[in-house]
């Protein structure tokens, strides 16, 4: 029994915001356990990592952040990422998948989209912080709901 709860705490992990203390984990396992559309799970000063879930067809929503550099990296699923200097002009396209990183200069209008058949698993890092320490947004209608506040 004391073997298997320690093989439990080595595959699973409590997803919540750990931050700012430090932390050490396996970030593949937890992107990959995550089932959330976002979960901060961990934010400092001046950084913030989120875990994300996209179901088929869903996307991030195009949005753009004017004060902070974002990054993302692909872990499982396949998809479109778009961005651009305006919103109505996304000129860069391209198709991602597994190991892919995007990275989002401050200012630049952006959006992510699962074109797969399965959900789409990745991280994201935000520097500054982007959203409340502790976030946990369940379905992407619940992010649009809190951003609308």
């Amino acid at each position: 029994m004391k073997g298997m709860s320690h093989l439990l705490f080595r595959t699973q992990m409590l997803l919540r915001d750990f931050g700012p203390e430090p932390l050490v984990f396996n970030i593949h396992a937890a992107v990959k356990q995550n089932s959330a559309f976002r979960i901060a799970l961990w934010t400092g000063n001046h950084l913030q990592l989120t875990l994300m879930s996209l179901k088929t067809g869903e996307d991030i929503g195009l949005e753009m952040h004017s004060n902070l550099d974002q990054f993302i990296r692909i872990e499982e699923g396949m998809g479109v990422v778009r961005m651009g200097e305006k919103k109505d002009s996304l000129s860069l396209q391209r198709q991602i998948g597994p190991g892919y990183a995007i990275i989002i200069p401050a200012g630049t209008w952006h959006n992510l989209i699962n074109t797969g058949i399965r959900p789409m698993k990745l991280y994201s890092i935000y520097a500054p912080p982007q959203h409340p320490r502790g976030t946990i947004h369940m379905t992407k209608a619940e992010a649009e709901e809190s951003e609308n506040k």
